[in-house]
């Protein structure tokens, strides 16, 4: 028969086996999170006509990340990202996030870029219960149901438009065309502009379009110019946004052109140049990225310089520096062992304020924030606010 204390032993052998088995069991549903490290993941362009929006994305997120892995990471872990280029095309963008989650096993997403491309990625995370947390979108198709793996930095496209048609409308501009992307953020702007014309029992005089990665002008430009609008309210970004204002104006066509915050500001200046750009309205939904009132900001510039070596300030940067700020806040607040299913109620639990700039969400709204800016540029290129 088996001594009293060999069985002790062998009783107690067993249970650390149940233990660690148990521990590994938990942590297989939180993949990411190793000893020294938490794996995050991002999809953006970072090559074709809309690369830079991409890259100033991911070198804000890299020089916040910088910034905390240089003073001890969160609760002791570095923070990885692993940011995978899409190209701004859809396919690309699905099989990104399936290769995040399954081979380069992320704990969470972050900055995913654009609203088709998002729209159809949500299936593969959300099937996944791999929380998203920062969209470079405000398409309502991507707020409303709400997600629960889908968490909105930015206000959505309605905000801005809405804030666009009020000033203008306000100024006693009554007669507004519209240029649309057609796509998921083309028609959300689309939407958002019909919707707040309506308020005021006006409805836009032309609207034209454009595919998605391309420079085709032309047609649109033919029928916006027939109307001769007052102004023209483009959910485009900036190289077609660029062409279309050069064509308009060849055509004798100068109306008041105003553009959402997916344009990037720095990025039509230096496509159209300062002289053309000159007088362009620009809602923008993050902080003023080029003084230091708000301390996001002054944290973002320092951080930047420390980073990249360049104090090449954008909204493009500042949202990436907030977005990854964000990520690591709640990630501090989930503890030493985080899950995915607590970084969500932490999320879901209240505001989390990154420095001047408010998140909040609850449980049936992954909105964020309402922030609208309307922005001009200025004669030497510089946005003024």
């Amino acid at each position: 028969m088996m001594p009293f204390h060999t069985i002790k032993k062998l009783i107690a052998c067993i249970g650390a086996g149940l233990m660690l088995t148990a521990s590994a069991t938990g942590y297989a549903a939180d993949t990411g999170v190793g000893d020294t490290t938490i794996t995050l993941g991002m999809s953006a362009p970072f090559s074709g006509p809309n690369g830079a929006y991409g890259k100033e994305m991911k070198e804000g997120a890299l020089a916040y990340f910088a910034q905390l892995n240089a003073s001890g990471g969160i609760n002791g872990r570095k923070v990885e990202l692993v940011a995978l280029d899409d190209g701004y095309e859809t396919e690309k963008t699905v099989a990104n996030t399936r290769k995040l989650i399954n081979e380069q096993k992320v704990f969470a997403l972050m900055a995913f870029y654009g609203s088709s491309p998002t729209t159809e990625a949500m299936k593969v995370f959300s099937e996944a219960k791999v929380p998203l947390i920062g969209t470079i979108s405000g398409a309502g198709s991507l707020r409303s149901p709400v997600n629960r793996y889908m968490f909105h930095l930015r206000a959505s496209y309605a905000d801005e438009t809405e804030a666009i048609v009020n000033h203008l409308v306000g100024l006693g501009i009554t007669s507004i065309a519209v240029f649309y992307q057609n796509d998921g953020f083309g028609k959300s702007g689309l939407d958002g502009v019909t919707a707040t014309l309506a308020h005021h029992k006006l409805k836009p005089v032309a609207v034209g379009s454009i595919e998605r990665n391309s420079l085709e002008v032309g047609p649109a430009v033919t029928q916006i110019a027939k109307a001769s609008p007052q102004a023209v309210i483009m959910a485009t970004l900036y190289k077609p946004s660029a062409e279309f204002i050069r064509q308009m104006r060849k055509a004798g066509q100068m109306p008041q052109f105003s553009t959402l915050s997916p344009i990037g500001a720095d990025l039509l200046v230096g496509e159209l140049g300062a002289k053309e750009a000159h007088g362009i309205g620009i809602s923008q939904v993050m902080p003023y990225p080029w003084n230091d009132i708000l301390p996001v900001v002054k944290e973002y510039q320092k951080a930047l310089q420390a980073s990249a070596k360049h104090s090449n300030y954008s909204y493009y940067g500042i949202e990436g520096y907030i977005n990854a700020k964000l990520v690591s806040e709640a990630l501090k607040r989930a503890g030493k062992d985080p899950s995915r299913d607590k970084l969500v109620s932490i999320l879901e639990g209240g505001s989390i304020d990154v420095g001047g700039y408010r998140v909040t969400y609850t449980p049936s709204n992954h909105n964020g924030s309402r922030f609208v800016d309307l922005t001009v540029l200025g004669r030497d290129g510089r946005v003024l606010h």
